[in-house]
């Protein structure tokens, strides 16, 4: 097959970036041949492709660059000529898009349609049911504009708490409404069976929608398959950012009543503001920011790791990680969490409840893991060949 990858960048950046990029990867591994589009952006790697890339735009700024943005959220510009060009050269027979939204367009779906190519559109964020992407109302899950008019996001301000960028983020709603979307989509991907309902909740056709996981990086995972700690340490761990939607707040408040030691990785705007209000506590440890491997001899070490989550998670990665590591995950009943965990690899507990919390801590503490069989499971749960096979097949799906 001939694919064409979109994502807004092309280079380790964040999420979306890296499962782009580990499905290029993976699909010239196979035979395939894949060509990539994105916005010119200096910190691109080199895909062979970059001459086809429609040119940089930047919401901050002068009042030309945010006309110039604003117009590319409207698929106005040089975005449809760079795009048909790539198209009429490279011929694909799949278009795989992955975030597109503000710095490319959505009309990109429009035009590969159009082309006669299979549209399919791996989502990494709610922006298709929730114009400010999040889900989120002053630091609290919000539903307000699924299944509903998208008029909410104006009400409340809800995009950065700026009326100018709510305002674009309603009229790019507008623009690029449920009907305009699935009319030129086949499949759309979502990685947790908790995005995809809310995706059935807001309208979309279920035929359209599929789940599949994410995927660990093979490098990684084969770090965590080679550490091997078969006596785990006297601590517990969060690894990850340091903000209010994480639970962190939450967590530490919680890990201050109890006596068992927390080991901190990660930093984050909540970082110093905690560090300096648990300084007297000895059970809690900051790390800071910490590298790959730094993470993986912590969670392969700690008896079990904490996702404490207030808002939507879809499909962390810190779940993920932690379970290739064969530590097993107290998480929060919330989003795609606990579509992850099981009887065998964790403990769920009510989000933002400070009680169940730490009953779950308790009897994870008091619980008998099996860490090799937690770990083995996940290596073959979260693997990219499986992640890979589920891709195909959608690919090869016929068009509704």
């Amino acid at each position: 097959m001939r694919v064409l990858i979109v994502n807004k960048f092309y280079y380790p950046r964040g999420g979306d970036c890296i499962v782009a990029m580990n499905l290029e990867r993976l699909l010239r591994e196979q035979g395939h041949e894949v060509a990539v589009f994105a916005m010119q952006y200096p910190e691109n790697v080199d895909s062979g492709w970059n001459d086809y890339y429609p040119s940089q735009v930047d919401f901050d700024g002068s009042l030309g660059n945010k006309l110039k943005a604003a117009k590319r959220l409207m698929g106005w510009g040089d975005i449809k000529p760079a795009f048909k060009k790539i198209i009429d050269d490279f011929r694909p027979d799949i278009v795989h898009l992955h975030n597109i939204h503000s710095y490319l367009s959505p009309v990109l779906a429009q035009l590969a349609k159009g082309h006669g190519c299979r549209v399919v559109w791996t989502l990494h964020d709610y922006k298709l049911v929730c114009p400010s992407y999040a889900c989120l109302l002053d630091e609290k899950p919000c539903e307000r504009c699924i299944g509903h008019s998208k008029i909410s996001v104006l009400k409340t301000r809800c995009m950065k708490g700026s009326l100018a960028a709510s305002v674009m983020a309603w009229i790019e709603a507008r623009k690029w409404n449920r009907s305009a979307l699935e009319e030129a989509t086949d499949a759309f991907i979502c990685p947790s069976h908790f995005m995809a309902a809310k995706l059935r909740k807001d309208g979309f056709d279920p035929a359209k929608i599929h789940v599949v996981c994410n995927h660990i990086d093979p490098e990684k995972l084969a770090l965590y398959q080679s550490l091997n700690h078969p006596t785990r340490e006297d601590y517990y761990a969060y690894v990850g950012r340091l903000s209010r939607e994480k639970g962190v707040t939450t967590l530490l408040y919680v890990a201050s009543k109890l006596p068992f030691k927390l080991k901190v990785a990660g930093d984050g705007p909540l970082f110093k503001r905690l560090q300096q209000q648990y300084a007297g506590n000895k059970n809690i440890e900051f790390l800071g920011h910490q590298n790959a491997q730094q993470v993986a001899t912590l969670l392969s070490k700690a008896q079990f790791s904490v996702v404490p989550s207030e808002w939507y998670e879809n499909n962390p990665l810190s779940v993920i990680e932690s379970l290739c590591a064969g530590t097993p995950v107290v998480g929060a009943s919330i989003g795609g969490i606990p579509e992850l965990l099981s009887d065998d690899n964790g403990l769920t507990f009510a989000s933002g409840s400070n009680h169940e919390l730490s009953q779950a801590i308790i009897k994870a503490v008091d619980a008998q893991w099996n860490n090799d069989n937690i770990k083995t499971a996940a290596a073959a749960r979260f693997s990219e060949q499986k992640h890979l096979q589920q891709i195909i097949e959608i690919y090869g799906l016929k068009a509704e």
